[in-house]
């Protein structure tokens, strides 16, 4: 961000100029605006794939993997990590809360290269702190620390539920939602705060975790954990006070040069999904949009991966930019390795149809995998 707002185009920014069909110059406008983020971590510079999401750009497509409290299949894990390679994911999370957290990641990095990658730190500050301290006693401190230890292992791009305030969680236990946090990293939080009177660790110590990734040159992913776990919490007074939340942590990250997305809604209607998206680029000057989804019904167990390529195509087509993919065991069960590739399949389709409808002819040209189309003989497509 520092060099495009000096007005110098890298040889990353002219290199992403051509996977995105766009001039040098476009990319380092929108860097230095803050519309547009590649997820890449310093330390991993040359052996990750460039990937920019934002305004302009190609919809891009992520794929969640990661074991569990209770399932640990490490090479499950490591399956899902080459499908998610070989079927055309842009980039991977790990979301790993079982078994030894440090030595999977680093597996899954080392499997899923090219691709960025991911994390919750959350999670892996709560399951250890949870031993090292003996229960919910974890200083704050220690929610940092985690995701510092994470930034020096190369990881791209991080969940960072710091616009879920203290004051928020307290209006949360009093509301009538049906599910009052959805967000797994949210909920663990909020338990913290309510169990320590403290304010949320990523907002007490923002500055520092600020200086922490543009050391790191990575991207701040700001968690939404009150998103609509159900289409009928969708656009309540927490959900769109956390994004206003999110808006403000989005200008002090720009401030410092930091590289910033916003994350989006899980539950949402199809007449509420194009207007969520103007409100998140309204309010954050048009930072980059990640969604979960959005899943149109509750009603998709199953087959969550239909309903959210339906809504995802709809929110990539309003403005969003990049689309976290819903495999068939959403709400069920961890997806095996054949619900990962179903995951992606789906998520990939929906940002190709998106693509179509927002840039014509430069994304048709870039999609013949879709409809498994080569050149022929004749050099005609």
């Amino acid at each position: 961000m520092n060099a495009a707002r000096e007005g110098r185009i890298t040889d990353e920014m002219r290199e992403l100029a051509k996977l995105e069909r766009l001039e040098p110059e476009k990319i380092r406008f929108l860097i230095a605006e803050g519309r547009v983020a590649l997820l890449r971590n310093v330390r991993r510079s040359g052996r990750v794939r460039l990937v920019a999401v934002g305004e302009a750009m190609f919809s891009k497509v992520n794929a969640n993997i990661g074991t569990s409290g209770t399932v640990v299949d490490v090479e499950a894990e490591r399956e899902k990590a080459r499908i998610a390679v070989k079927y055309g994911a842009d980039t991977i999370m790990d979301l790993s809360m079982g078994g030894n957290l440090d030595e999977i990641r680093s597996m899954i990095m080392k499997e899923a290269e090219p691709l960025p990658l991911g994390t919750v730190p959350t999670y892996q500050a709560w399951v250890e702190g949870l031993r090292r301290y003996n229960g919910l006693n974890m200083p704050s401190d220690w929610f940092i620390k985690i995701v510092e230890r994470q930034l020096r292992q190369g990881v791209d791009y991080m969940t960072i539920h710091a616009a879920l305030t203290k004051k928020l969680v307290e209006k949360t236990t009093r509301s009538n939602r049906v599910i009052p946090i959805t967000s797994r990293g949210g909920a663990l939080l909020a338990a913290w705060m309510l169990e320590t009177g403290e304010e949320n660790p990523y907002q007490r110590h923002w500055s520092y975790l600020l200086e922490l990734f543009a050391e790191y040159d990575a991207v701040i992913s700001i968690g939404d954990s009150l998103r609509p776990g159900s289409i009928f919490d969708q656009h309540d007074e927490l959900q769109v006070a956390e994004l206003v939340e999110a808006a403000r942590l989005v200008r002090s990250a720009r401030e410092a040069s930091v590289q910033v997305i916003v994350e989006g809604p899980g539950h949402m209607t199809l007449d509420q999904i194009a207007a969520n998206v103007k409100l998140e680029k309204q309010l954050t000057g048009g930072a980059p949009y990640y969604v979960l989804g959005p899943l149109p019904t509750d009603a998709a167990m199953g087959y969550d991966h239909i309903a959210s390529a339906i809504g995802g195509a709809l929110a990539l087509w309003a403005g969003a930019d990049y689309l976290c993919y819903v495999t068939p065991a959403e709400h069920l069960s961890l997806p095996t390795p054949e619900q990962v590739k179903e995951g992606i399949i789906a998520a990939k389709i929906a940002a190709h149809v998106a693509d179509l409808a927002k840039y014509g002819a430069r994304a048709a040209q870039r999609a013949q995998w879709l409809a498994g189309l080569g050149p022929s003989s004749t050099g005609k497509q």
